[in-house]
Formats: C-alpha cells, structure tokens, sequence
C-alpha cells in the first residue's frame, strides 16, 4: 500500500479563518489571558500585505455568528452565540490595532524616507512638514519616539556620512525635546495659581504672574531656557537668533519639540479649565499669538545672524517662519476662533512689543483668504485695545473684505461690528449705526447669536449717544433704544459678552439720564463701571465715570460727582477720547461750585480709592488742576 500523501497545504483565506475559530473556541474555554494576548497572536499569524484576506475572513464569521443570532431561538446556543460574539469582538479590536499600528510605521518609514532623500537646506523644512498640526495624521508622543528611534538606526550606506550624522542630531533632538517637555509637562500651569487675582497672560512685567519666568525655572537645557529668560522679561526672541554663532541641530529641533507639546497642552488645558469659559478661550487664542510671535521673531533673528553660514541663516529662517504658519493656521482652523475680543489682554503686558511686526509677514504668506481673514480681525481689535485705531480700521476693512471673498458670514458680522465699534470711539455715531444695522441684518440671516448680541449692544449704544447730541429729545422717542438696550443686556448675559454689557448697560444708563431718570440710571452706570473696570478696557472705566459724575451731579451728590468726574476725565484723557472735555466741563462746574479748597478737601478725603484706580501720578495731576 502506498504511503499516505502530505494533505495540500491550507490556502491563506483557510489558515486565518481557522485562527479566528481558535480564538473564539480558546475564549469561550477560558484559555485567553488578556488582550494583549490576542494582539501578539494575530501579529504572529498575520503576513505581510494580507490584510484585506484577514478582514474578509474577520466579516465572514462576524456575518455567521449575527446570522445564528438572528434565527436562534434555543437560551443554551444564543448565550453560546452571545459569547462567541464578544470573543469576536476582542479580536477585532486587535485588528483595529494592528492596523493603526502599520499605518503609524508606514507613515514612520515614508518620513524617515523623506528625510533621507532630501537636500540639506532642505532636510528641516521637510522634518517640520512631518510634523506639522494640521495634517491629517498628526504626528503625536508615541509618533516622535519611533521616528526618533528609526532615524537613529540610519546607517550607510543607506545615506551618506553627512546624512546620517544630521539623522542622528535630529533624533537626539526629537528625544531631548520630548524629555524636556515631560520634565516641564507637571509645571506647566503652576503659574496660574501664582496671583490670585490679578491679570493673566504671556507678558507682564510681574515675575510672579509670567509663565516664561516660571517656565524657565524647569528646564535644563540652555537654549530653552535663555528664550523663556529673555521672554520672562518681554525681550524679542530674535535677539537670540540674531547671536547664534554656530549651528547646533539637536538644540534646535529640541526646542521645536519642547515648544510644540508646551503650546499644545496649553491648549487642551484652556479649552478644558473649570473656572470660566470665556477665559479659556482667550487665553487659548493668547497661547497661540504667543508662540506664533516667538517663532516669527526667531525667523526675523535669523535672518540677520551675520556670523551664520548664509545657507544655515536661510534654513534655519525658513524653518522658524513655516512653524508660524503652521500655528496661525491652526489657530484659524479652531470652532471657538474668538471673533469679538478678550485676547490681548491675555496676551500682551504693559511692556508688550508690536505683535503686528513680527506677524505682518507670515500673514502675508497665508493663502487661504478665510484664515487670513480671521486673524487679520484678531489683531485688529488688538491693535484698538492698545490705542493704534487707524491700524485696527485698516486691519478691520482688510479683513472685512477677505471674508465676504471667503463666504465667511460670522467673520464678515464680527468685522461689521468692530468697525461699528470703531466709529464709536471716534464719536461717529452716524456711521456706527449704519454698520451695526447691517451687522444685526447679517447675523439674524445665518443665526450668527454672538453676532447679534454684538449688533445690539453696539447699534443701541450709537442710538443713544446720537440722541444725546440732539438739543431736545423725548423719553418716547427713546423708547426703541432702551427697550433694544434691555433686550441685548439680557443676551450679553446669557453669554457671558462682558463688552456688551457695558455697552448696554452704559447705553442705558445714558438714556435714562436724558430722559431725567437719574436713580435708574445711576444703577445702570454702576453696572457699567463694574464690568468695565472687570475686563480692564480703560476708555469704558472713563466713560461710565464720566456718565455717574452726570448722575450724581443731577442728584446732588456733589463729593461723589467730583471723585467720578476727575477720575473719568483723566482715564478719557489718558486714552486721547473726544469725551474727556465733557468730563473736564464738569470738573469746571463743579470747582466753581464747592471752591478750590473744598475741591481738593473731597480729593484729599478719596485719595485712597482714587490712587487705587490711576496711581500716585495720577492723583496728583488732579491735585494740580
């Protein structure tokens, strides 16, 4: 009798359906320890490039088991089923892994490749490429540690001796960058609890509330820590650009790691903070302009580190203006991109320098007119914070431009309303109106609620102030413009818009001062003076002074008048607004009344708070009136 023949070898589709079963059958006996288990296994099993095999075997008994499910009527079997089911499930799970996995050493491999390939001048753009935010496959922690471990395994002759010796510096770089971030991760936010109370933000002159200050304390390496050193006391970055003598790759790519994990869980952190919503999302928006400022000032130093190499100024320029980018971009990108204010504050100190200048340029490279729009009007109303209003109107009509090109409708609302808001400050009330009705048309067209709230508070505002100028005015013709005052206070509250409600609030409170309903408008103004001095805008602090001195004087509350019309007049002053002579007018009045000596009797008596508000210097600037 012949020998028995070997039986055919099992086809692939076979092998993998049988290792399926036997993870089921091995599940439902209790021999699977865990998870990872399962993982090794199907690593084991699975060849290269035969996935869709496995996954087609994977649905097939998938579709089996739901079948038995379907039609199964026995408790015994369906429980079976049931349990065969979740087995399933765990396998599939590795899978899912597995092939998350490949794709992550695929995408590895591929930038390695790049790397490689790619000409020196060339080699850091391209390693920013591969790690750029907005891509869709985002390199995360676990992505820089393989890429850093697979570039460190480059060897000739798979590149020459130049190349790989960069490989190599990168590769320490990237792991020097992810040690120094996990080493700086915990200390992170420590700042914020500092100060109580006072300012946040990427730029005052206080050691204890600066987080560059603080940051600078935990870490080791000398290149980070001379920028936070040099960022702690609002020194430009690209001074120490500027001085690089040499060329030290592994410190440079160290730093683009260190600074990228930083401003990334800055980031998720402000978006997730308990304390207020509003605050989180400044400060989100801060922590972007803030390293975006940092990196285009990098690029600027470079460009002029005469002791560099010029290919290595060029690249090293080149690379620190493609980080910008990528970091306005991705700040335009954002859902809650705040569109209505609150981010200087956060952002700037009293020291702080011109952003504009080192963001001009990067801004000017960004393609897309939608992202360009929407920056252009978060630094538009930067600049009108910090007083440079014919820069915010240039930046605010650009912008305005750009996202009506782009279809861009809350961009386009938001720019309307700024330049509303603008022609306020310059006392052109006609001209406000008419951009905050074509603002409140917009946002009520594509149910833009911010941009309505906005619309509101400021055409309000302007109906009132033109009504003022009106030589005589009835409480009926006011009627319309309180009761839209009343109806955007309620909305500014609801979302926590603390502008505009000092905008209706203070509106109001004008209104019912024309129409001789002093004590409610003295309520008004309170409110006002309040939220005003709470977001810390100096020109409305000085309006609502200016308005309460009005009200007290009306009700002849005279030492009161004068405290609120000195202090209103000198912020008005301060800020170079039109109304600092209405407040002066009744400082005059009210010297005339009391006499000097009284006058400066009441100062005297309030030096306390008045020094609270505007300083020493301040004070005795009323003294000397």
């Amino acid at each position: 009798m012949p020998p028995a023949q070997n039986s055919a070898p099992l086809s692939l589709s076979d092998r993998y359906s049988n290792f399926i079963n036997q993870i089921i059958t091995d599940t439902l006996k209790g021999k699977i320890r865990s998870k990872e288990y399962v993982y090794k296994q199907l690593v084991e099993q699975l060849e290269p490039r035969t996935g869709e095999i496995f996954e087609r075997c994977l649905t097939a008994q998938g579709e089996l088991i739901q079948g038995k499910l379907e039609v199964e009527t026995d408790e015994l079997k369906r429980a079976k089923a049931e349990r065969q089911k979740r087995a399933l499930r765990t396998l599939q799970d590795a899978w899912e892994r597995y092939q998350q996995t490949q794709q992550r050493q695929e995408t590895c491999d591929d930038a390695v490749s790049q790397l490689i390939n790619a000409d020196t001048s060339d080699r850091i753009s391209i390693l920013l490429q591969i790690l750029d935010p907005n891509q869709t496959c985002v390199f995360n922690r676990q992505d820089i540690e393989l890429l850093a471990k697979e570039l460190d395994q480059v060897q000739e002759p798979d590149a020459d001796e130049t190349t790989v010796a960069e490989l190599h510096s990168m590769a320490t770089g990237l792991k020097q960058g992810l040690s120094s971030y996990s080493a700086i991760e915990i200390h992170l936010v420590e700042w914020l609890y500092g100060s109580p109370g006072k300012n946040l933000g990427f730029g005052g002159k206080s050691a204890a509330n600066n987080p560059w200050n603080h940051w600078a304390n935990h870490v080791n390496r000398p290149l980070p820590k001379m920028l936070f050193q040099g960022q702690a006391v609002n020194q430009s970055a690209l001074l120490l650009a500027q001085q690089q003598t040499t060329v030290d790759l592994t410190a440079w790519v160290e730093l683009i790691v260190l600074l990228r994990g930083m401003q990334n869980g800055l980031v998720v952190w402000f978006d997730k903070q308990p304390y207020s919503f509003q605050a989180g999302r400044n400060l989100a928006a801060a922590t972007f302009l803030a390293f975006a400022t940092v990196w285009s000032e990098l690029s600027k130093g470079f460009e002029q580190a005469q002791q560099l190499p010029e290919v290595d100024r060029h690249r090293l320029s080149r690379g620190c203006f493609q980080i910008t980018l990528q970091i306005l971009r991705a700040f335009a990108q954002r859902d809650n991109f705040p569109l209505y204010g609150g981010v200087l504050a956060s952002f700037s100190g009293e020291n702080s320098r011109d952003t504009i200048a080192y963001l001009d340029q990067p801004l000017k490279a960004i393609a897309k007119t939608q992202e360009k729009a929407r920056i252009l009007t978060i630094l538009g109303y930067s600049q009108q914070w910090i007083g440079n209003r014919e820069q915010a109107k240039a930046f605010y009509e650009e912008a305005l431009e750009l996202a009506r090109q782009a279809s861009d409708q809350t961009c386009e609302v938001a720019n309307l309303n700024h330049l509303s808001r603008w022609n306020l400050s310059q006392r052109e009330f006609a001209a406000a109106i008419d951009y905050g009705q074509r603002a409140l048309l917009f946002s009520r067209q594509s149910g833009d609620v911010l941009g309505e709230t906005n619309a509101i508070a400021n055409l309000g505002y302007a109906e009132v102030r033109q009504a003022q100028q009106q030589e005589y005015i009835t409480p009926l013709e006011l009627e319309p413009c309180i009761q839209r005052l009343e109806r955007g206070l309620k909305l500014a509250e609801k979302h926590q818009d603390f502008f505009c409600e000092v905008f209706c609030a203070l509106g109001l409170g004008i209104a019912h001062l024309i129409s001789d309903q002093t004590s409610t408008a003295k309520s008004y103004l309170e409110k006002s003076l309040n939220l005003s001095t709470k977001i810390g805008n100096l020109e409305l602090q000085g309006l609502s002074h200016a308005a309460i001195a009005e009200a007290t004087y009306q009700l002849n509350q005279l030492a009161s008048a004068v405290v609120y019309a000195c202090l209103g007049m000198y912020l008005l002053e301060q800020k170079q607004a039109k109304e600092s002579q209405q407040a002066a007018n009744l400082v005059t009045i009210l010297q005339g009344r009391l006499g000097e000596e009284e006058f400066k009797q009441i100062l005297q008596q309030q030096r306390s708070y008045i020094v609270a508000r505007i300083s020493v210097d301040g004070f005795d600037y009323l003294l000397n009136l």
